[in-house]
């Protein structure tokens, strides 16, 4: 990993970690849009070819069912299934503090103004089954959904050659979901947002997913809301020689492995950390089956960055605005208190992020490349909608008249004067 002393060195880095997931290429964005356009006008037969092209998996009536979800679900190891039970029980335990609930109120005049709160009706959830398949994408998108009270949720998972991961299936049995496709790509994306003859369109589309998947989100929103246009995965860990190296160093290299575009750094005020950090993970990269993917996640979006003082370093960590920070400082508790940007915070040296991906409780789903800075986790708070709620009395009616006439003069909108004259007319007061 290079090694980052001064701010041009650093300026430079920053542009190369931004850069890698800002452009998905001109093949990619014209093949999406030609496999959304086809999808919205022919439908089922246009979902039939892609996935018969790029899946390589003929199926003609998509839908999975439930003796399929049943039969594969049954091959999971116990351990397995132990695993999942005690994760969705955390993430259930954990969103459910989310929930928002209608409110109102009534002023001096009795004029009543609120909030209706109402879940999204259908949502549709996209999980990857390519090169990996992620049981917990599934928990992670539905469990949200489900405690927001969404009625329908419709799951695009690919079948690659016709085989089903056993794991996805008994994480979709869990939770509970019925309407299950066998579909993925841009085409899956299409069909959630536009509907076909057997795919009933949905309100919002969430999931992770290949360029193709993230490029079709971007092009179907606004016709369907979405949750965030993932990049590569991060991990920021800002350390002080209180940290332990052989910790740090497995984390970053368990972000490393997600992919060659991931990226991992260390911000550290202590130079003798570096060294060990360094060390450990030579030793430790022998001993991983991707290697080759770590080696090059780390050599081209990895970096251990000095920092003068705390300051700096939070300095820093505010700038990136990372997916993941872990703070491994002598005073997390109180350090935390400088962060302003980040997905999702760990605390101290047990707090190992592999442990947000599963089964701490908070969600996975986290804004990247720097997006930390106006978007936050999916949540229970992405799944439903807020309505204004205004109820005015004749005497409120009339506090508020002359103050609506003169703003809409001001804007020049007689119209909108107008509906506010009518009534004081009725009412004598003209």
């Amino acid at each position: 990993m290079r090694i980052i002393e001064d701010d041009r060195d650093y300026r430079e880095f920053i542009k190369i970690i931004r850069d890698r997931s800002e452009d998905f290429g001109i093949d990619v964005l014209e093949d999406s849009k030609i496999i959304i356009e086809h999808v919205k006008k022919s439908g089922d037969f246009a979902v039939e070819l892609y996935t018969n092209r790029y899946d390589r998996f003929q199926n003609n009536t998509f839908k999975v069912s439930q003796e399929t979800i049943e039969e594969y679900a049954g091959k999971t190891e116990r351990s397995f299934l132990d695993a999942l039970s005690k994760s969705i029980e955390r993430i259930r335990h954990f969103h459910e503090k989310q929930v928002e609930r209608s409110w109102k109120f009534k002023d001096a005049l009795g004029v009543e103004l609120g909030q209706i709160i109402r879940p999204l009706e259908r949502v549709g959830v996209y999980v990857p089954g390519g090169k990996a398949a992620y049981p917990s994408s599934v928990l992670m998108n539905v469990i949200p959904a489900q405690i927001a009270g969404v009625k329908e949720i419709a799951l695009c998972v690919p079948f690659p050659d016709g085989q089903v991961n056993p794991y996805v299936m008994a994480a979709v049995k869990a939770v509970g979901v019925t309407e299950v496709y066998a579909i993925g790509g841009a085409q899956a994306i299409a069909a959630m947002a536009y509907g076909t003859q057997t795919i009933k369109k949905v309100d919002k589309i969430v999931g992770p997913g290949n360029a193709y998947v993230a490029a079709a989100k971007k092009m179907v929103f606004g016709t369907v809301d979405i949750d965030i246009i993932a990049g590569p995965s991060e991990i920021l860990i800002a350390a002080d020689e209180t940290a332990e190296a052989a910790f740090i160093a497995a984390d970053l290299l368990s972000q490393a492995e997600h992919d060659e575009n991931a990226s991992s750094i260390l911000v550290t005020t202590s130079r003798e950390l570096v060294g060990k950090v360094q060390a450990e993970l030579t030793e430790r990269i022998e001993k991983l089956s991707r290697k080759e993917i770590v080696q090059h996640s780390l050599e081209n979006y990895g970096a251990i960055i000095m920092a003068a003082d705390t300051t700096e370093m939070f300095d820093r960590v505010n700038e990136i605005a990372p997916e993941h920070l872990e703070i491994m400082t002598k005073a997390p508790e109180r350090d935390v208190e400088l962060v302003k940007n980040a997905g999702a915070v760990f605390l101290g040296k047990w707090s190992a992020e592999p442990l947000g991906d599963y089964s701490a409780g908070p969600n996975h789903v986290l804004p990247t490349n720097g997006t930390a800075r106006f978007f936050s986790p999916l949540g229970v708070y992405d799944f439903i909608k807020r309505t204004s709620l205004i109820n005015f009395t004749e005497a409120g009616f009339k506090d508020i008249a002359s103050a609506v006439e003169a703003m809409a003069g001001y804007e020049g909108l007689d119209a909108h004067a107008e509906s506010v004259a009518v009534r004081k007319r009725a009412l004598g007061e003209i």
